[in-house]
């Protein structure tokens, strides 16, 4: 709007995205033919729905790349964008007739795609898959303990059947989505009730969140906990406190029930209190000093997510102090694990998945999504899906 002031916030991000418009503009054409996860040696995106160093068409990320277009899209008008985005959409739809390959993810690779694709376009092959993965995800709904299964089979005789993790929050918003397209309200229930179910089982007194949650699978019952990507059982990974913060937010954006307000609060509260003074995240908040291995792709969920969390609430002192920490954590990225260059297609440095595995500190394609939607959010432009 003419004569607007710009914030802090609008003005910090504005020379970033002219960084993100520029790489983006040359990453994405050479990059056009594939769904990315990670980099080669020479910082080359690798395609990871051919199952180069990365789980195949299936694989739980391969939603962010078309997302990331989407993004650009939205905000260039570019037409390259709409056809990488769609290409990238119509090759991941083929993973419906593997079905074995999906999980509780299919909000993570639907919902970025072809949910957005057709609140953008009207396409309506879109609205189909994104219908066809919101039922897919409804159908791992186990009323026993009302909680949505994670896993498939994760590994060679391990029992998942009453596997949740806290990833799935961020899931949700692909169920919330359909109950309005439907006009349904079975797919905002089940979302509900899961979310209840991780608000009870999944947080910690702290403020620290547990990454997997066993139930039996017959009763419902709570068995126990198990550590997944993090440092050890009990502490507190990262990136699981990001999807947390971030999917609570969302939960209380559809339905304004006030214990998703408070699970996020609380959560973001705990990551603002437990922050390096660096800045700079880490793998597991509670890991020990060495090895220090950090997670960029954590922080930039987090940004995004704290953001969101800022952005449902009053103004007032309480919105600015979850803008400011959001806003912290982004600009840490931003000055010192960025590239901005041509010698790496990803713009997001030193991720980690998890902190027991042998490689660490490497790009992750969804580090750059959550970066890029966390930019275009302090700017004023909210792009984002959810």
């Amino acid at each position: 709007m003419e004569g607007k002031t710009m914030t802090v916030y609008e003005q910090w991000a504005a020379p970033i995205l002219g960084q993100i418009r520029e790489k983006m503009a040359w990453s994405s054409e050479k990059n056009k033919d594939k769904i990315p996860y990670t980099t080669d040696a020479q910082g080359s995106y690798i395609d990871c729905a051919a199952g180069n160093d990365c789980g195949g068409l299936g694989w739980w990320t391969n939603g962010f790349w078309g997302g990331t277009m989407w993004l650009l899209y939205q905000d260039t008008g570019g037409e390259s964008y709409r056809r990488i985005a769609q290409a990238s959409e119509d090759r991941l739809s083929r993973c419906f007739d593997f079905f074995y390959d999906l999980s509780h993810d299919v909000g993570f690779q639907f919902q970025p795609t072809a949910v957005t694709d057709y609140r953008l376009t009207g396409r309506e092959e879109s609205r189909k898959r994104g219908l066809h993965a919101a039922s897919l995800l409804a159908g791992r709904f186990n009323p026993a303990g009302n909680f949505i299964r994670a896993w498939n089979n994760a590994w060679p005789g391990a029992d998942v059947r009453g596997w949740a993790i806290i990833d799935c929050m961020c899931n949700l918003p692909l169920l919330y989505w359909a109950s309005q397209e439907t006009n349904d309200p079975r797919f905002r229930h089940i979302a509900m009730l899961h979310a209840d179910t991780a608000a009870r089982c999944f947080l910690r007194a702290d403020g620290s969140v547990r990454h997997i949650v066993e139930f039996d699978p017959e009763t419902g019952a709570y068995i126990r906990s198990h550590s997944g990507q993090g440092y050890a059982h009990g502490s507190a990974w990262s990136r699981g406190q990001a999807w947390a913060v971030y999917g609570f937010a969302l939960s209380y954006r559809y339905t304004k029930k006030q214990a998703y307000l408070d699970a996020s609060k609380k959560v973001a509260d705990y990551v603002l209190t437990h922050l390096p003074e660096s800045g700079l995240v880490p793998c597991d908040f509670m890991q020990p000093a060495e090895p220090e291995w950090e997670d960029s792709c954590g922080a930039a969920i987090l940004a995004s997510g704290i953001w969101e969390l800022a952005e449902v609430l009053p103004d007032g002192g309480e919105k600015e102090r979850y803008r400011q920490g959001a806003w912290r954590i982004a600009d840490t990225l931003y000055r010192q694990r960025t590239d901005w260059t041509h010698n790496c297609d990803a713009i997001v440095q030193n991720c980690t998945a998890a902190y027991h595995d042998e490689k660490h500190h490497f790009p992750m394609n969804y580090a750059d999504y959550y970066f890029i939607e966390a930019v275009y959010k302090m700017a004023g432009k909210n792009y984002a899906p959810w």
